[in-house]
């Protein structure tokens, strides 16, 4: 019966991607799902239907002991740390340096031991927002060089929103790193008030005269006295005028914080970029005290800055290890210490879920200088082997969630969308007229190991479909042409850093990727991605104190895109 259901699951999404067999296709009024999550429900309907029902019940019993409201919910994200960089004090210690507030929360919760994220910044952190990935909404890569003239969506419907329909109140502190033009701004997307920096805070380490002093950055000095600057032509070669912090309150305009008109030295400098890193934090804090306050659910999105942080100027170093890195890691792991120590004194711990995760791996142009490095897994951030995309991740939710607990089943980031919203009792919110990636890993996240609902992923390289993944196996998609027999395929529980790809032993595996790859192209092409096109736009609009420098810029940009055309 069991090998039945599995026929049959493979032939009804295989017939339902050329769209001749209507039943297979997703139910009108359904959550729409890539495609070989029907391939495992077809198999496991029931029990999931049963597991569903115990979930709702036991949500429903905790909510009336809730005074009738649903949990408030607390999310991470956490830049540039891969796999192991806190939550194993074994391997803080043999690298020499410690995160004792992580550590703390990792044991209070369920640590996700195969958590993946996307392999770079800006896709990871649309792909929690949207349940989507990155690729369908053309957020492809992150962009460090401003302005940009792109970003997400105003029809991407994120978590905020989705909550704020359920009655949630939503507040969004840090980086966000989702476009310069107005619609892609937090408060456009969902948050009632965002306090973000425009742009990747890489333009501080690497776009900068501090940078140039520690060997970051070459020509970026104006002096014309500098005899090696007398051949510069190109003054926009090297963009100066960039928008930095915003804050703003959803229906107004944002506003440029802490800036001087035309005061280059004030502006684009380390005290500017680590008061701003304070700033965050403070904020952070008074957005708890004032949600807390309105005795409703929240929603509190925390994307901290650090611990990307090039520069060694004025640190005192406490680390053993001495890495810049791992230097302001520790730093943040203070922060997380006393936003965590904040919630407990505010009476919050038990009903507010505590979720925090990396968005990629380590960055690899800064290894040694960092203090981080690759350890289990091969590759790095921007890389799609799992280097670059398995993370660290923790939930935490005093008397459901059992403390000290791990699971290695497969979750994605775009599953923390899902499962927060039906968490939250707002599943009837999420959209209906597109593919959401993430599935409900509720009954995961309440019972633990070997609960999970995915088996399976789809990895891009920006645009490209790179690899997938399929229970403890990965394939490399080799270049169109080669022999099927020859795909490469990883067995990651023997070959954690994708070094020996299995010979005849892999054989057996290779017409059902075909096929997995097939049927989710087949989605694709009945829901297809959005366009450069539909998320360009002209950058730095709404902003109300906008500098004539900024606008220098945008001029510039709109001159050079010109040409480019």
């Amino acid at each position: 019966m069991d090998r039945y259901k599995v026929f049959l699951g493979l032939l009804f999404v295989n017939l339902a991607t050329t769209g001749t067999l209507v039943q297979a296709q997703p139910k009108s009024g359904e959550i729409i799902h890539d495609a070989e999550h029907y391939v495992l429900l077809e198999q496991h309907r029931e029990r999931w239907a049963q597991e569903d029902k115990a979930n709702k019940q036991r949500l429903e019993e905790w909510k009336k002991k809730n005074g009738g409201k649903p949990p408030n919910f607390l999310y991470i994200l956490v830049d540039d740390v891969g796999f192991g960089e806190f939550g194993i004090p074994e391997l803080n210690y043999v690298r020499g340096y410690s995160t004792p507030s992580l550590n703390k929360l990792s044991d209070q919760g369920l640590s996700l031991t195969r958590m993946y994220s996307e392999p770079s910044c800006t896709p990871t952190r649309t792909a929690f927002l949207t349940g989507r990935m990155p690729s369908r909404a053309h957020m492809l890569e992150p962009k460090v060089v401003p302005p940009e003239g792109t970003g997400l969506h105003k029809d991407e419907v994120t978590i905020a929103e989705v909550l704020r329909k359920a009655g949630y109140n939503t507040s969004h502190v840090g980086k966000w790193h989702q476009g310069d033009v107005e619609m892609a701004y937090p408060h456009n997307q969902g948050f009632e008030y965002a306090v973000f920096p425009m742009h990747n805070q890489a333009t501080f380490n690497l776009m900068t005269e501090e940078a140039e002093v520690e060997r970051w950055a070459n020509g970026v000095s104006r002096d014309a006295a500098q005899a090696e600057m007398a051949y510069t032509l190109d003054d926009n070669f090297r963009p100066y005028g960039w928008v930095l912090g915003l804050e703003a309150k959803e229906g107004g305009k944002a506003r440029e914080w802490g800036v001087k008109a035309g005061d280059r030295e004030h502006n684009y400098s380390y005290e500017y970029f680590l008061k701003l890193n304070e700033r965050y934090q403070d904020q952070v804090i008074e957005q708890l005290r004032e949600l807390a306050a309105k005795d409703e659910p929240f929603f509190l999105n925390y994307w901290p800055q650090n611990p990307m942080d090039f520069t060694r100027l004025g640190k005192k170093f406490t680390q053993a290890n001495g890495g810049v890195f791992v230097e302001s890691m520790k730093q943040l792991d203070t922060w997380i210490g006393e936003l965590l120590d904040e919630v407990d004194k505010l009476g919050l711990a038990e009903n507010t879920v505590v979720i925090l995760m990396g968005d990629n791996g380590h960055m690899e142009q800064v290894l040694g200088y960092s203090g981080f490095t690759d350890m289990v897994y091969r590759g790095f951030k921007a890389h799609s082997t799992e280097g670059g995309m398995r993370v660290p991740a923790f939930i935490r939710w005093p008397n459901v969630i059992e403390p000290d607990t791990y699971a290695g089943d497969i979750v994605h980031v775009t599953d923390i969308f899902t499962t927060m919203a039906h968490i939250a009792g707002a599943e009837k919110h999420i959209s209906r007229d597109r593919v959401i990636d993430g599935v409900d890993q509720t009954t995961l996240f309440l019972d633990g190991d070997t609960k999970g609902r995915r088996d399976y992923l789809h990895i891009y390289d920006g645009g490209k479909y790179s690899k997938t993944i399929k229970q403890q196996f990965k394939v490399h998609w080799p270049a169109p042409g080669e022999p099927s027999f020859k795909l490469p395929v990883y067995d990651l529980y023997r070959d954690p850093r994708e070094e020996r790809p299995l010979k005849v032993q892999g054989m057996w595996s290779v017409a059902y990727f075909g096929d997995m790859k097939a049927r989710h192209m087949a989605f694709k092409r009945k829901w297809p991605d959005r366009t450069e096109k539909e998320i360009s736009g002209v950058p730095y609009e709404g902003i109300e104190n906008l500098r004539p420098e900024s606008i220098a810029l945008r001029e510039y940009f709109f001159f050079a895109q010109k040409l480019a055309k």
